[in-house]
């Protein structure tokens, strides 16, 4: 069915693209967002690469291969963000503590923050790769085609991206600031 609907869409049907868009849209969107934490840029990301698919859709050769196309072009979009947007905005809010009796049920959302700071450290490259790989399921030699790199280069980004991302939430951890020497 996915077929048919690129091949009508290919042939300028605006309804069938419409389709596409609406069984991939979202997907588009997570992808975009955990690639660039933000939500407007990650919206312009999804939307720049929504047009230039409409655009560029009736030289698509081969309509089986439209999700991995799309998302080729999303993952470049999301690059193109943030290149635009060099600086990254940490918005954490701290939250009263008041002496809780019972469990701090901030803790979820501590570990949340701590992983949103290191996650935020990696560049949109390495990011790109440990979400395509991780939260979408995506095989390296899939995203090695979606983000126009040698499958080495995608083991490496996936590497890289997990070992900065331990190393920097075990350097917020509470115990390793307070262990450190002055």
């Amino acid at each position: 069915m996915r077929a048919r609907l690129v091949e009508r869409a290919r042939q300028g049907d605006e309804s069938a693209f419409t389709e596409l868009i609406d069984l991939e849209g979202d997907r588009c969107f997570a992808i975009a967002y955990r690639i660039l934490r933000d939500v407007e840029r990650a919206q312009d990301a999804v939307q720049h690469a929504l047009l230039l698919a409409w655009r560029e859709i009736p030289r698509l050769r081969d309509p089986e291969r439209f999700e991995i196309w799309l998302h080729r072009l999303l993952v470049n979009a999301c690059y193109e963000e943030a290149r635009r947007y060099r600086r990254w905005s940490l918005r954490v809010r701290e939250l009263p503590v008041d002496g809780l009796s019972a469990p701090d049920p901030t803790v979820s959302v501590d570990d949340r923050d701590v992983l949103e700071r290191a996650f935020l450290q990696l560049s949109p490259e390495h990011r790109a790769v440990f979400v395509l790989h991780h939260h979408v399921g995506l095989p390296l030699a899939t995203i090695a085609e979606v983000a126009g790199v040698p499958i080495g280069t995608v083991k490496s980004r996936l590497h890289h991206a997990t070992r900065n991302l331990r190393a920097a939430v075990m350097a917020d951890e509470p115990e390793a600031t307070e262990a450190r020497p002055a």
